[in-house]
């Protein structure tokens, strides 16, 4: 029997956990780490979510109080969904001052917004009654330009209530541009624009719609990108850079890594990505069946956005996996023999 050439031993570097961890390639640190949050308005307790276990839809109190503990945790930022108690075609509970997901900015400023990044989706979906991203021409089509103009004012908005990043999702041609222009025209210079730059239109957003109570019919294949469609991602990921994007982001993640990583390869500015509702029932369901092993499969799925380039993932898991990082330093504390 041929002996194995003593100098090609790949193999010593995975012989004990302790040399393992030495040589890992990508660590997780609890700052890379979003916490997507929804607070919804006219409830007086939290209800929880039945497509995402453990995630809810809060009350204002419920939500200072999940805030501090992923603050406690380490937890890098909270991106923030508001579910109204109205909806009407032009979304005017978005930029409403007394608004929930406005009023909600504000409490999380107020509570830990010197401690950490208060973010807000920037989209009408959650708001309009019809369910789109933008408002409605006489054919039933969103209008490009005329929604700019709803998110210039959902952005001033925001800003006023003391949110640091926006998170433009829409899909909206000039989204960008238009939007930068208005926040800087208004004196909001340092306000980030996460743009969501290459968004896809998915079947694992199913469940997020749940959590907004979502009110589509139809779907928004007209502005979400198709899956198919990987060079064209590329170029609107340029075009948002080109306008003012100061973040871009690849959603959905799990099913998008090749494009995370061609994009994460070939830009200069923080590339961030979303492991949504969908990727987080799957794993929470087959656990729950006893098909997969659930912890190891969460920090599998996240090392897999880590090495595809993500700078920075937004999880529903955030806190929970930013309690068991020790000082963020990225150390795992085992949560089984070996995790």
């Amino acid at each position: 029997m041929a002996a194995v050439d003593l100098e090609q031993r790949p193999r010593r570097l995975r012989t004990t956990p302790a040399i393992r961890r030495l040589v890992s390639e990508h660590r997780l640190h609890a700052a890379d780490l979003v916490l997507p949050m929804f607070v919804k308005e006219g409830i007086e307790t939290p209800i929880d979510l039945t497509t995402m276990p453990g995630v809810r839809q809060h009350t204002l109190d419920s939500l200072v109080a999940a805030a501090k503990e992923a603050v406690a945790a380490g937890v890098g930022g909270l991106m923030l969904f508001g579910i109204p108690s109205l909806r009407d075609a032009e979304g005017s509970q978005a930029d409403a001052p007394d608004g929930i997901l406005n009023r909600a900015i504000s409490a999380l400023a107020e509570a830990v917004g010197d401690e950490t990044v208060i973010m807000a989706d920037l989209c009408l979906d959650e708001f309009t009654d019809h369910g789109h991203c933008g408002v409605l021409d006489d054919a039933g089509v969103v209008d490009n330009d005329a929604t700019l103009e709803r998110y210039a004012s959902m952005a001033l908005a925001q800003a006023r209530a003391g949110a640091s990043v926006l998170g433009l999702s829409g899909m909206m041609d000039g989204q960008v541009a238009h939007v930068r222009a208005a926040l800087d025209a208004y004196g909001f210079i340092d306000v980030v624009i996460l743009a969501y730059a290459a968004k896809f239109s998915s079947a694992f957003y199913g469940p997020f719609r749940e959590a907004v109570e979502s009110q589509l019919k139809g779907d928004r294949r007209t502005y979400q990108q198709d899956a198919a469609n990987g060079r064209e991602a590329g170029r609107e990921v340029r075009l948002d850079i080109e306008q003012g994007a100061d973040i871009v982001m690849v959603k959905p993640g799990m099913p998008y890594l090749d494009v995370l990583a061609d994009i994460s390869a070939h830009v200069d500015v923080p590339v961030w990505s979303y492991q949504i509702s969908g990727e987080y029932a799957m794993i929470e369901l087959a656990a729950a069946a006893g098909a997969i092993e659930r912890w190891p499969a969460i920090i599998e799925s996240l090392l897999g956005f880590k090495r595809a380039g993500a700078d920075v993932i937004l999880t529903y898991w955030a806190t929970e996996v930013a309690q068991s990082l020790t000082g963020g330093t990225g150390t795992r504390v085992p949560r089984t023999s070996e995790d």
